[in-house]
């Protein structure tokens, strides 16, 4: 590893690493899908057979971390554990099961002039993934590239390098099992931030897509300075809707798990809204179980006046993604009230309603704006893996190209192919 090279030493490093993935990426857009399934499951088998220099190489992550005062959502990220591994290799034959995107024709089409059209599916050659403290990232970013038919170049964060290392000697000796190019999962052999920046600037026109995993400030920076599409979330500010009409019993199990489950995870619900007409029978008891189940909770005035154990909320609050035990928590008037909270604070990346009023239902889905909706579900389902796509690769908020999970056909473009019988344009 190459902790600490010059400026010129990083470009041209990059520089190179762009080359062979552009190289690379010729050559997978082309690949079979029974070469790409042989290394996905070759790949899955050697994370099997090096789990423990995986959780080895882990444990040095761990330890560089040491009393640095980060958050538990930090640490849950970054570490992994023997479960974690067989789940990152089951993910990979998932993947590998997956119908193979590149080449299917997704629209087709006659003209009165007897051309026939057809809209094919195309890889999108090379993906640039930047992320922090997701070591399984390395895994999943690696192979649903493959699957695409896309060369990627892996770009990790210091605290997980160790691992994402290890991770990564897997990927290429599933490549290599199935004869395809080791160029075509790359990963960045330096820790300086200048390699950020090379990736941004697109690498001289070798990579045509970023997507960044990490926390706000890496967001931030990635959609400020790439000058190449990026997919991406700046933020998983999710919201629950508690309607009237929801079921005490459900709203309590939906709610616990969308925010105690996984605090640190994007998916994680970060505002509670209540119905006002339902506030007298349901406030209470969800607030005793999350408080029951670790949870800080902070409240409007209204919600302190029926709950004494919250803490006031600021204006703040509405606007923070706590990555923690920690849910502000509002009262509204019905779905009028939760459409406009949501409207002025969401992130537009999820956002669940609890009800069984179908009309409240319809507007909910209809008039809010976010990358997924869930109606009687946790909000913790906004995983490619949880949506059967074997994985993603990042949740996208945008609305060009990709929203929502960015799994193996979002990570695909089109092309048209136009046939004739000797056809000329008058």
């Amino acid at each position: 590893m190459l902790d600490k090279v010059s400026t010129t030493d990083v470009a041209t490093i990059m520089a190179e690493i762009g080359r062979n993935a552009k190289a690379a990426g010729r050559k997978l857009a082309i690949a079979s899908t029974a070469a790409k399934n042989k290394a996905l499951l070759a790949m899955a088998d050697a994370i099997i057979a090096a789990r423990e220099e995986i959780l080895a190489a882990n444990a040095k992550d761990l330890k560089q971390v040491e009393g640095k005062d980060l958050l538990p959502s930090f640490i849950d990220r970054l570490t992994l554990t023997e479960k974690s591994i067989a789940g990152m290799a089951e993910a990979l034959r998932e993947i590998a099961e997956f119908k193979d995107p590149v080449g299917e024709v997704i629209a087709a089409w006659d003209r009165p002039n007897g051309l026939k059209i057809e809209r094919v599916r195309t890889p999108l050659g090379v993906i640039g993934v930047i992320y922090e403290s997701r070591p399984n990232v390395t895994a999943d970013a690696g192979a649903l590239c493959l699957k695409a038919g896309n060369a990627v170049i892996l770009r990790g964060g210091s605290d997980g390098m160790h691992s994402s290392q290890a991770i990564h000697q897997c990927l290429l000796t599933g490549l290599r099992a199935a004869g395809l190019p080791e160029h075509a999962i790359q990963i960045v052999p330096t820790a300086d931030r200048a390699a950020v920046g090379a990736m941004l600037s697109g690498l001289d026109g070798a990579i045509d897509v970023i997507v960044p995993r990490g926390g706000k400030s890496l967001v931030a920076r990635v959609q400020n300075e790439a000058r190449v599409p990026v997919f991406a979330h700046l933020e998983g500010l999710c919201h629950v809707y508690v309607d009237a009409s929801a079921d005490l019993d459900m709203a309590r199990n939906i709610i616990v798990n969308a925010k105690m489950r996984r605090t640190g995870v994007c998916g994680a619900a970060e505002t509670l809204l209540i119905d006002r007409a339902a506030a007298a029978t349901h406030l209470v008891p969800l607030l005793d179980a999350l408080k029951a189940a670790g949870c800080e909770i902070r409240g409007s005035a209204d919600v302190l006046l029926a709950y004494t154990m919250a803490k006031p909320a600021t204006e703040e609050d509405w606007r923070t993604e706590y990555l923690d035990a920690v849910i502000s928590v509002a009262i509204v008037d019905g779905i009028d009230g939760a459409i406009r909270h949501i409207d002025t604070y969401s992130s537009n990346h999820t956002e669940a309603v609890i009800a069984e009023d179908p009309a409240v239902v319809a507007r909910f889905f209809n008039e809010i704006d976010s990358a997924i909706l869930l109606h009687n579900a946790s909000t913790q389902f906004a995983d490619g893996g949880e949506f059967g796509m074997g994985g993603e690769i990042g949740i996208s908020t945008g609305k060009m190209h990709a929203r929502g999970p960015v799994g193996v056909e979002q990570l695909t473009s089109f092309k048209y192919r136009v046939h004739g019988t000797g056809q000329i344009r008058p």
